[in-house]
């Protein structure tokens, strides 16, 4: 049966791919951007493809006005995509930088979500939310520490969510992405280095820097995408499934393990 779906963050990544997926299986996309450039460049795609179903938008969620504008659309499924990753040792990293992260990251899909919520109840409607989190919501690695605090944040409110929205017939899920090859994580990482700053900081670049190279230089840190994407054209508008969804299956079985080790780990 087909869905209209609003993707937040569809202006590269697994955003655009999931949006364009979709559209090709029936469903009705509304594929958002954060700025007008990547909006540009989307609907110039899209049209090459002929996709009629997949509308493009402007949806900055630190913008009032395309928030209202966005929560008049009438849509089934609200998949929460969009997000930025701030990187450094947590000891040093200034705090507006951890405040715009969770602005973006948990504030700002929250209230879209919390707003559509509201609509699906008013209207007697079984909606659908779906929240992009990260094998970083449910471990935490060196150096990543704000960024995953905030998919920390996410798991937390989407489990809550989840059961809190039962009686109404709003299900909710995650999809927790392990480390594709995107350049998200590589962007990340060099966001660490617009502030570090060996003069003034007792973590040194050079030291940040191989602890990046150790968790993104290894096979396991730079999967194929297409793998990722290909689950989220089938998860986010199914009826059914999991609440947690782990990518790809030894990620999964390496999160479980360390949660159990974790029990144990010593100061």
């Amino acid at each position: 049966m087909s869905k209209t779906i609003l993707i937040t963050g569809a202006g590269s990544g697994f955003g655009e791919g999931a949006a364009i997926g979709m559209a090709r299986n029936g469903h009705q996309v509304i594929a958002t951007a954060q700025i007008s450039p990547q909006v540009a460049a989307l609907r110039r795609k899209v049209d090459e493809l002929g996709l009629k179903n997949l509308q493009v938008e402007k949806l900055d969620l630190l913008d009032p006005y395309d928030v209202a504008q966005a929560q008049t659309w009438d849509i089934d499924v609200l998949f929460n995509n969009a997000g930025v990753g701030e990187a450094g040792p947590v000891s040093e990293i200034p705090v507006d930088l951890v405040r715009r992260n969770f602005e973006v990251n948990v504030y700002a899909p929250l209230a879209l979500t919390q707003g559509f919520i509201r609509k699906w109840i008013q209207q007697k409607k079984a909606g659908k939310i779906v929240f992009t989190s990260s094998m970083g919501g449910l471990f935490t690695p060196p150096g990543y520490g704000v960024y995953v605090s905030t998919k920390h944040a996410l798991e937390a409110l989407a489990e809550s969510m989840q059961q809190e929205l039962k009686p109404f017939g709003i299900k909710v899920q995650t999809i927790n992405p392990g480390a594709y090859l995107t350049g998200y994580n590589e962007t990340m990482a060099d966001s660490a280095f617009r502030w570090l700053d060996d003069s003034r900081h007792f973590t040194k670049r050079a030291a940040m820097r191989a602890t990046f190279d150790s968790l993104l230089g290894t096979p396991e840190g730079r999967l194929d995408p297409a793998e990722m994407i290909a689950q989220m054209i089938e998860i986010v508008p199914a009826d059914t499934g999991k609440f947690r969804n782990v990518v790809p299956q030894f990620v999964e079985d390496m999160l479980k393990k360390h949660q159990c080790e974790a029990w144990n780990n010593q100061i």
